[in-house]
């Protein structure tokens, strides 16, 4: 059994450990409120202009944009993965991580090149370890991103899939529900499909498509056309799309790495009461043979 010495020791350590995890629980608690209000602030543009493409879209069924336009065969696709820049946040960004390296080696064993777009420093340090080497990565952003990182990745995204150098895009990121829980989700930016703008309320389902068809916006006039306007929207949606994913992954890494801390902090503190009822146990032990010692010896020496 441990000494009383090596238990003292170790609570110490534990305690010091915990004030840690309390403090990070702490800033990520005040970190999270502004985080959540960041994206809760994107959120209405990010509905109203995918309702305004749903209105155009709908007004015309033969609009003639490259990024409405699936390719006639998948060759590439593009991976986004908007993780963290930091670790002790539990499975914030393993999970993702995994996902995508799991996605992409099921289309590469199909004949279909990959390539990846990573926004953390996790992320990036994931993917360079198993030899794959992202096509552009952002580290040092994942606490205050900016709207400059959505338009680069953007403009990427867009240029390769109307040289159809990509057919499509996938973006991997975790929704903040609320304080506490982190939702996964995978969006698909592009192709953009007319019909699904046609919806832009989800959940989208066979049924409600169909009905799509019978749906008539004869009051709208556009001038110029359509498809003009939608030239102009598309990007626009896009750029906010991945803007809103970034402020969204970082209200998330925050709720998550509270959590985890918090966790961390409870079970520390288990640690300590465990320890403090060993070392009362090992003391009390100690005592008790001291005791016996000079009762022993004081009996031995009445004897003489």
């Amino acid at each position: 059994m441990a000494s009383l010495r090596e238990i003292k020791h170790r609570m110490s350590s534990v305690q010091a450990t915990m004030q840690i995890t309390r403090t990070m629980e702490m800033i990520s608690t005040a970190k999270i409120r502004r985080a959540l209000a960041a994206a809760e602030e994107a959120g209405p543009y990010k509905d109203a202009i995918k309702l305004m493409l749903a209105n155009v879209a709908s007004a015309e069924r033969d609009i003639d944009q490259p990024l409405l336009r699936e390719h006639a065969k998948e060759k590439s696709v593009l991976f986004v993965l908007i993780a963290s820049d930091r670790g002790l946040a539990g499975g914030f960004n393993v999970m993702p991580e995994r996902e995508v390296f799991r996605k992409m080696k099921e289309l590469e064993a199909r004949g279909v090149e990959c390539s990846l777009i990573t926004c953390g420093t996790k992320p990036t340090d994931f993917f360079n370890y198993r030899g794959i080497k992202p096509v552009m990565s952002f580290v040092g952003i994942s606490d205050a991103p900016t709207m400059d990182e959505a338009d680069r990745i953007a403009s990427y995204a867009m240029d390769g899939y109307r040289q159809e150098t990509i057919d499509r895009i996938m973006v991997y990121y975790s929704h903040a529900k609320n304080r506490m829980e982190q939702v996964p989700v995978v969006e698909q930016l592009l192709p953009l499909r007319a019909e699904d703008l046609m919806l832009p309320n989800a959940p989208r389902n066979p049924e409600a498509l169909e009905s799509v068809g019978s749906v008539a916006h004869s009051e709208f006039a556009f001038d110029p056309s359509p498809s003009e306007v939608l030239g102009y929207l598309i990007p626009a949606y896009i750029r906010t799309v991945i803007y809103h994913a970034l402020l969204d992954s970082t209200a998330a890494e925050h709720g998550a790495r509270r959590r985890a801390m918090q966790s961390a902090t409870d079970n520390a503190q288990q640690v300590i009461t465990n320890l403090g009822r060993t070392y009362n146990r090992v003391r009390q032990g100690s005592i008790t043979t001291e005791l016996t010692e000079i009762i022993g010896g004081a009996s031995a020496l009445e004897d003489n």
